[in-house]
């Protein structure tokens, strides 16, 4: 792994994932190309991600390709459009050959297949089928690298929030935190925040309301120090709710953020996400607390 690469791990997957990644974009490796749209999209820079992925997805290295595809799925989902995510998850896929697992973050066909299959499985939620979302679960079978176990967490709990079953979304939402925070993956540990904050808020239990709100402030804290954009939104949603001392604030903070998303998203992108049941652009039009509830779905990364 070249020093240019490592850097872009720390930014993707480590400690530093408000870098500045934009000189990557035209990096000779296609793998580097592919983690710094990784990076951008986390910050919610979605149309530089976009156009950098649109390439990449037709790629001769299959594993990139999916990777790709993967890539920009999330990113239609995390706007709204779970059914233009499922078409690109279905060919990340197609794309993927055999499960050889060799690389620390999952940046291989074992990892890259493991993608796809939790993406399809978080569409399927987006579109009501949590019976449908559990059979794709099913096929993950072992998780490939600590990457594939995050994001394998947050899709289970999201499925058992969908379902009613709030209680069952801790335990999978925990195991999810645990292991990011072990892997000192900043932007995978802020998102388990909300996930699990979310969870333990919407079990209702007094003591799990408390620490999930104390979960989803501190979350709230680190994206805006980041610049995680994509997750500032939705854990000041949760908090104008469940917070009072900081719920006057907090649909300001949600407003500014998902404002500064749709203006750095691509226009069918940008379009889609007006549209969506799933994205609170009421705060846009109104400054009024949206119809959308975000703590049934996180648009899963």
């Amino acid at each position: 792994m070249n020093s240019g690469e490592d850097a872009l791990r720390r930014a993707a997957f480590g400690a530093a994932p408000g870098d500045d990644v934009w000189a990557a974009l035209g990096a000779p490796s296609a793998r580097v190309r592919w983690l710094a749209a990784v990076v951008l999209g986390g910050q919610g820079h979605y149309a530089a991600a976009a156009t950098a992925l649109d390439v990449l997805r037709h790629d001769p290295d299959p594993v990139v390709a999916s990777l790709a595809l993967s890539t920009r799925a999330s990113h239609h989902r995390q706007l709204g459009a779970h059914h233009l995510a499922r078409g690109l998850d279905g060919q990340a896929l197609a794309r993927v050959r055999g499960d050889g697992a060799s690389d620390p973050d999952g940046v291989d066909a074992a990892g890259a297949r493991t993608d796809a299959l939790l993406g399809l499985a978080a569409d399927a939620i987006g579109a009501g089928r949590t019976h449908e979302s559990r059979r794709l679960l099913a096929r993950v079978g072992r998780t490939p690298s600590w990457r594939s176990a995050v994001r394998f967490g947050w899709v289970r709990a999201e499925v058992e929030l969908a379902s009613g079953n709030a209680g069952a979304a801790v335990a999978p939402a925990e195991e999810a935190h645990g292991v990011a925070t072990k892997a000192g993956a900043v932007r995978h540990t802020v998102k388990s925040a909300l996930v699990l904050g979310t969870s333990l808020i919407v079990s209702g239990t007094p003591e799990g309301t408390a620490r999930g709100v104390e979960l989803v402030e501190c979350d709230l804290n680190h994206s805006v120090v980041d610049g995680l954009q994509p997750l500032i939104w939705p854990s000041a949603l949760v908090l104008a709710d469940h917070a009072p001392t900081v719920g006057a604030t907090a649909i300001d903070r949600a407003t500014e953020a998902l404002s500064c998303v749709l203006r750095r998203a691509d226009p069918v992108s940008r379009r889609v996400a007006l549209e969506s049941p799933w994205v609170p652009t009421g705060l846009l039009r109104s400054g009024e607390p949206p119809n959308a509830d975000p703590q049934t779905n996180f648009l899963t990364d």
